[in-house]
C-alpha cells in the first residue's frame, strides 16, 4: 500500500483507508460476520487507517467500534484509529470509545463543530486529552475554514475530514486551500460519491429500504438521470487505462496531492481489494485534468 506523510504533523498514513458507513448499514444491510472479515482483511492489505466516525449514525457507532476493536486485537500497533464526536463532553465520548475499541489511545480524534461558536473551548479540552496520552492527534469533521483556523490556533490540527470526490469538489474552493496553508491533511470521505462513481447505480430503485442514499437528492430519479450524463468521459478514460471506474475515481483523488487520503467505506472484501488497488494506478496528468474538466464543481444536480 502506498503511504503518505499527511500534512505537517508527521502523520504517516496509507493512501487509502477504510470508512465505516457501509459497515454500519448506511448503504444497505451489513452482515456482521462479513464486515468483521473485511476489517481483518483491510489490515492484511495495508489499509490500516480505519475511521469509525459515523456522522448522523451515532446510534450505530457502539457496535462498529466493538467490531473494529475485536478485529484489530493483536495488531493494534499496525493500525491508525480515527474517530469523531460532538464537542460536548469529549472526555466522556473518548473514554467510551477507548473501552469499545479495546485500546488505550485514539490516533486521531476529530470533533464535529457544526454550528458551534465555542471552538476554542472544545479544542482546548481535546488538547488536554492529548497531554494525557488518550488522544494522539486532533482533527476536525467538515469544518469551515474559519473554524479550522481558530481551532489550529489553540492546538495543532492534524486532519480535516470532508466529502471529496469527482462528484463533490467543493472543498477545493476554500477548505483545502486553508488546510494546505496550515499544513493540515485531508481525509476524503465518500470518495466514490456514495457509489455513484462506480457506474453501477442507475436508479434509486436499486436501494434497499433504509439506505441513506434514498434521502440524498442527488439520487432522486430525475437528478440521477441528469447526473449520469457526467459519467461517459470517465468511463472512456477507465477503458483507456484498463481500470474499473471506481479505481479511476480513487486514483484521481489521490493525484490531488500528497496531503489527500481517500476513505471509501465498504462491507465487502472484494470491493475492499478493488479500492486498495487504486493506489497502484498512476494517472497521467492530462487525464487528471480532463476528468476535472468533465466534473466541474457546479455540475452535479441536487
Amino acid at each position: 500500500m502506498l503511504v503518505k506523510r499527511v500534512g505537517g504533523s508527521g502523520l504517516v498514513s496509507p493512501a487509502i483507508g477504510l470508512g465505516s458507513l457501509a459497515l454500519a448499514g448506511a448503504y444497505g444491510k451489513a452482515d456482521p460476520a462479513e464486515s468483521f472479515r473485511t476489517i481483518r482483511h483491510a489490515v492484511e492489505l495495508g489499509v490500516t487507517l480505519i475511521d469509525v466516525s459515523l456522522p448522523g449514525l451515532e446510534s450505530r457507532r457502539n457496535a462498529v467500534e466493538r467490531m473494529v476493536g475485536k478485529a484489530v486485537n493483536g495488531r493494534r500497533d499496525e493500525v491508525l484509529l480515527v474517530s469523531c464526536g460532538r464537542p460536548e463532553r469529549p472526555e466522556r465520548s473518548v473514554e467510551a470509545s477507548l473501552r469499545r475499541l479495546r485500546t488505550d489511545r485514539i490516533d486521531v480524534y476529530s470533533v464535529h463543530l457544526a454550528g458551534q461558536a465555542r471552538v476554542e473551548e472544545a479544542i482546548g479540552r481535546l488538547a488536554a486529552m492529548v497531554a494525557d496520552g488518550k488522544v494522539r492527534r486532533v482533527g476536525l469533521c467538515a469544518p469551515s475554514p474559519s473554524q479550522l483556523r481558530r481551532a489550529h490556533a489553540v492546538h495543532p490540527i492534524s486532519l480535516v475530514s470532508s466529502e471529496y470526490s469527482l462528484w463533490n469538489r467543493r472543498v477545493e474552493e476554500r477548505l483545502l486551500p486553508a488546510a494546505r496553508e496550515l499544513g493540515v491533511g485531508l481525509t476524503a470521505c465518500r470518495p466514490l460519491g456514495r457509489g455513484f462513481l462506480s457506474g453501477r447505480i442507475l436508479s434509486p430503485a436499486q436501494f434497499e429500504a433504509g439506505d441513506h442514499r434514498l434521502t440524498d437528492p442527488r439520487f432522486h430519479s430525475e437528478n440521477l438521470m441528469r447526473n449520469l450524463r457526467l459519467l461517459p468521459t470517465a468511463e472512456n478514460f477507465a477503458a483507456q487505462l484498463n481500470v474499473g471506474l471506481s479505481r479511476l475515481a480513487l486514483a484521481w483523488l489521490l493525484s490531488r496531492g500528497d496531503d489527500v487520503v481517500a476513505m471509501p467505506s465498504t462491507r465487502s472484501r472484494i470491493h475492499l481489494e478493488m479500492n486498495a488497488a487504486a493506489a497502484k494506478v498512476r494517472l497521467p496528468p492530462e487525464i487528471g485534468d480532463a476528468l476535472a474538466a468533465a466534473f466541474p464543481t457546479q455540475a452535479v444536480t441536487h
